[in-house]
């Protein structure tokens, strides 16, 4: 039987449904908010997966082109691997559900969304994650939800709920806050140098919002849903094995984890006494057993420590940040590069500059077509000292470097300053807590290393949460991986000195206090400070001219008109240029021609190209071409690449012409004086115009055609903070570093 609730949240209407569709599935729900509409199915398996001590959570996210209207542009025309798109949006929804489950249910559990249709407004993940809480509380699957989430934008001076896509374009914050109806759940956000305030605001009216969600969301599962499974006796602990192990241990699991050692040490240490453990066990218990219960003990010793005495496994204070150094321009023939070591974890960003063809492509169900600016992230096994497959970026490495992406893109110049498409991929040679923060600023790096000139340096710092049963709590600044394995919260925090650029942030727990947040983002503000001097003592701002092996971009104005002038029938002029020149080529609607070449020699020859192609034949103008045909009248000649003026046969000479074939021949170069244009537009030119004034030597000059350019023509030009006109053609971006 179907059922369903509606309710109007931001002036648009939210419709939750179930029973129609997706029935044999744990729990379904169709989701509609304005015109997105998804498909929801929650399933788990009727027993707990064996030999895991970990949720064994799923979560798919599909996107379908026919719910934009649209036909997947692969080969197969048909829909492939997820988008990036798709895969953060399935972390986004696994991030809100997963603390919400019993920490002792084991059991398979998959939750597929299907988008069935993308309106364009409104983005389909906060359906996601709205359907997935429904369908889980619909469910028979043991969840603690429900969970809502809101997405929050700041117009003007004005806080925005549910923003659209469009909305979004002005909005110097986008931030998804998810919530129970008691606390925070997750929270993550890009924001243009955005201040605490604001986001702790932000965050507020999201959760007031959630809660209006999770009442539509506690009507629908009233009335459908399904017994929950029982799973009274599943991960129960052997406290005779716990008690057992702690009498055998006595004080050895402090004395070898706060030894003030670094991580392969200290895990190795752990390792060989968890295989004393085992041996010492192995005939009364098995083996995994006594495993999971070394691993709570060791979780118990290292969070009491941090709670009670302000103690951390390395022996730092609280609020005490890792070492760091810094360093660029580490690799040669790259466009930029920058290595940030904070403790263990090393990270080397390369930058990479290109044309603005060289912008990607976006195949997805989202507005969004193209993007000029990428960050990319690399997760090698080595970089944890393990031995495992090398393959596609997973969800992850995916997710990281997105992080990244957002926190960099505020500061990153437009293209109007900046004609480039920017590619920075940082690599993670070393790992031990937050690569993705240490990513933020080797692209800080990198970017100043190239001579890009961003807006302000960007620095990103992880913050840690340890709380008990009883609310008391400590806020770690600069986690580092026991810390983040162990604790309750990563919340990620990146920005420039004058605010914040993004944020994330994940809790094992069922949510934190608004006061907790506040308090993280103070820290945290204060631990960015301490980074960004740190990167700024190292380059205290960008180089002064780009990289010489990276291209110099010039860009050429010309009439909108002449577009179809410079690319040709069937894109053959400009392509013929490109060949020629080896030059990148891009040539925009309104009629801005970027060109683009490590070589000044190329970038002038195809400028010249473009010059002469769209510049305006001129009445008094002396032009050198050559002779395209011969009439009995008189002959053709090109004055201009596809401008052809008549040469009467009267105008060839100040001698009696019998026959034009006389004096000039097909293919032959000649300069004539342009004398006038007839009202059809047809040019008229005289050649003996010229031997009347200059002798019949002036026939074998080349005079230079007239003053004036077609367009304005300007390049980027660091010395001088952005672009600089320039008529003469010769002229080319220097190529030595500052």
């Amino acid at each position: 039987m179907a059922h369903s609730v509606i309710k109007e949240i931001a002036g648009r209407k939210l419709s939750i449904e179930t029973g129609r569709l997706a029935n044999q599935a744990g729990g379904s729900v169709l989701l509609t908010y304005g015109e997105t509409t998804i498909l929801v199915a929650a399933t788990a398996a009727g027993t707990p997966r064996e030999g895991v001590d970990f949720l064994p959570l799923t979560v798919d996210y599909e996107e379908r082109s026919y719910a934009a209207g649209k036909i997947p542009g692969s080969f197969f025309r048909r829909e492939g691997r997820p988008s990036q798109e798709a895969t953060l949006t399935a972390r986004l929804t696994d991030r809100c559900l997963r603390p919400l489950f019993p920490k002792n249910f084991h059991n398979e559990i998959q939750v597929i969304v299907t988008v069935l249709s993308a309106d364009q407004e409104n983005d389909p993940d906060l359906l996601s994650i709205i359907g997935s809480s429904c369908a889980l509380g619909l469910s028979n699957i043991p969840f603690d939800g429900p969970v809502s989430a809101t997405r929050i934008g700041y117009i003007g001076d004005s806080i925005v709920v549910n923003p659209t896509f469009e909305d979004l374009k002005e909005s110097k914050l986008d931030l998804v806050v998810a919530g129970t109806e008691e606390s925070v759940v997750m929270v993550e956000s890009g924001s243009d140098e955005i201040s605490e305030e604001i986001i702790l605001d932000a965050v507020r009216v999201g959760q007031e919002n959630n809660r209006e969600i999770i009442s539509l969301q506690k009507e629908i599962i009233q009335i459908a849903a399904k017994e929950k499974m029982d799973i009274a006796g599943q991960g129960a602990i052997n406290t005779d094995l716990m008690d057992s192990m702690k009498a055998y241990l006595g004080g050895r699991i402090s004395d070898t984890v706060f030894t003030g050692t670094e991580k392969g040490e200290r895990d190795g240490d752990l390792d060989n006494l968890k295989d004393e453990v085992r041996v010492n066990f192995a005939e009364e218990y098995d083996s995994e057993e006594i495993s999971s219960i070394f691993e709570s003990l060791v979780k118990k010793e290292v969070r009491s420590r941090i709670l009670d005495k302000g103690e951390r496994t390395d022996g730092r204070g609280l609020t005490e940040i890792r070492s760091i150094t810094c360093d660029t321009s580490l690799i040669p023939r790259v466009h930029g590069s920058g290595l940030f070591n904070r403790g263990q974890t090393q990270i080397m960003t390369v930058l990479t500059l290109g044309s603005m063809a060289d912008q990607q492509k976006l195949d997805t169900i989202s507005p969004a077509e193209s993007k000029r600016f990428m960050h990319h992230y690399n997760f090698p096994p080595y970089s944890v000292g393990e031995v495992r497959r090398v393959g596609n970026p997973g969800r992850r490495e995916i997710g990281h470097g997105a992080l990244a992406e957002r926190a960099i893109a505020p500061v990153i110049p437009d293209a109007e300053e900046f004609p480039y498409t920017i590619r920075l991929v940082s690599e993670a040679f070393g790992s031990n807590g937050s690569t993705s923060m240490g990513s933020v600023c080797g692209s800080t790096l990198a970017l100043m290393d190239a001579g890009v000139p961003i807006k302000a340096p960007v620095a990103g710092v992880a913050m840690g949460l340890v709380m008990d049963e009883d609310g008391k709590y400590a806020i770690l600044t600069d986690i580092q991986g026991v810390e983040d394995f162990l604790g309750d919260m990563d919340f990620k925090v990146a920005g420039t000195a004058n605010g914040v650029n993004a944020l994330q942030m994940d809790i094992k727990i069922k949510g934190i206090t608004p006061k907790v947040m506040e308090e993280a983002l103070n820290q945290a503000k204060q631990a960015r400070f301490v980074v960004l001097e740190k990167i700024q003592n190292t380059l205290d701002g960008p180089r002064a001219d780009l990289s010489p092996h990276a291209p110099r971009m010039i860009r050429l104005t010309i009439p909108v008109d002449k577009i179809g002038t410079v690319i040709g029938p069937g894109g053959k002029t400009i392509r013929s240029i490109i060949e020629d020149t080896k030059a990148s080529i891009d040539v925009e609607n309104d009629g801005t021609v970027i060109v683009g070449s490590t070589d000044a020699d190329a970038a002038n020859k195809a400028i010249a190209r473009i010059e002469d192609l769209t510049r305006e034949v001129e009445i008094g103008g002396i032009y050198t071409g050559k002779v395209t045909r011969i009439m009995t009248f008189g002959a053709f000649v090109e004055v201009l690449p596809g401008k052809d003026a008549l040469v009467h046969i009267s105008e060839l000479s100040e001698e009696r012409v019998q026959s034009v074939e006389d004096v000039l021949e097909v293919g032959e170069e000649v300069t004539v004086l342009v004398t006038e244009k007839d009202p059809m537009g047809r040019l008229n030119a005289s050649r003996k115009a010229l031997l009347r004034t200059d002798g019949e030597a002036g026939s074998n000059e080349s005079p230079s055609p007239p003053s004036g350019d077609s367009g304005n023509r300007s390049r980027f030009d660091r010395r001088s903070g952005g672009s600089s006109g320039s008529n003469r053609r010769g002229r080319f971006p220097g190529r030595g570093r500052g």
